[in-house]
């Protein structure tokens, strides 16, 4: 059985669709879905009904939804909404009820909700409020908790923390959690986040610090507290470099966070236990490595 592989081609306006072969890892063009103003980030619902795509064009900023053909990988267009910003990450909850997104520039985080039918409501729940640097925002395993990291750095100082609330998944309202901020080092940068798929661990990738941050995640109270911070880099190499997005795989065994500057992803072994992280090296790759994903099976 094939597995589709969808990539938002932003500067031409369409969604590419390709299916991979699960034995060789090798892909294949089926087609294409247009969407016109700049397709960016993009999210399927965990049922895998839905996919949802960020467009990022000023002046037309929104969010679509698609229909996915489970037969053939295909798209059709449901609609959209528009937004007040530049969507840069965008993500559902763990039941598929929400869409939420990230708003760097603009500051902010949203949830709109999503139909039966594969729709976006409008106006959103939520247009809250966080600060520069929004660059991710995700729930947790439970649906209880949602976290927002902000880097540090860029056209404006960033927060440099990511920030902890309450997640409603009967309303799609979010509220500052009693602790309502992560501990980070001084221009850490905190971009994306994954969960261990075990253990109540979550990592960063430090956009500024050019590093991988281990957090152990109270699952009780919704909080993150660091217990490791590994470079992504090897040592010795001190030009320009900063980090993207972090992704792990379904076995948690092995973590990766792409550099770029250095070109590279950077590779590490997760231990089964404690979920401390060693290097195992870096693999070099096209340069600025800004997005990538696993497959579903950890092969690819």
């Amino acid at each position: 059985m094939a597995i589709y592989a969808y990539v938002s081609l932003q500067g031409e306006d369409r969604i590419a669709i390709f299916a991979m072969d699960p034995d060789t890892g090798a892909l294949e063009h089926r087609g294409d879905s247009a969407l016109a103003s700049m397709p960016a980030p993009l999210a399927i619902d965990t049922q895998k009904r839905y996919l949802f795509a960020g467009r990022r064009q000023a002046g037309d900023y929104g969010l679509s939804s698609f229909l996915i053909d489970h037969a053939t990988g295909g798209l059709t267009l449901i609609g959209g909404v528009a937004v007040q910003g530049n969507p840069v990450h965008i993500s559902t909850d763990r039941k598929g009820d929400y869409l939420l997104s990230a708003y760097y520039y603009q500051e902010r985080v949203a949830v709109h909700p999503i139909g039966g039918d594969g729709s976006l409501g409008d106006p959103p729940i939520e247009w809250r409020e966080t600060g520069i640097g929004s660059h991710y925002v995700q729930t947790d395993p439970s649906n209880r908790y949602a976290f927002v990291p902000h880097i540090a750095e860029g056209a404006m100082t960033g927060l440099n923390t990511i920030l902890q609330f309450k997640f409603d998944d009967a309303s799609g309202t979010l509220t500052p959690n009693a602790t309502p901020r992560a501990v980070t080092q001084a221009l850490d940068g905190p971009r994306h986040i994954c969960f261990h798929p075990n253990l109540d661990i979550v990592y960063s990738s430090n956009e500024q610090g050019c590093s991988v941050t281990a957090y152990n995640f109270d699952s009780s109270q919704g909080t993150l507290s660091p217990f490791q911070t590994v470079s992504t880099l090897p040592q010795g190499y001190t030009d320009r470099n900063t980090c993207s997005q972090i992704q792990i795989t379904p076995s948690g065994k092995f973590l990766y966070a792409p550099n770029r500057g250095h070109n590279s992803i950077a590779c590490f072994g997760v231990d089964k236990i404690d979920g401390r992280l060693t290097s195992i090296g870096q693999v070099a790759t096209e340069p600025v490595p800004r997005a990538f994903s696993l497959d579903p099976t950890g092969k690819y």
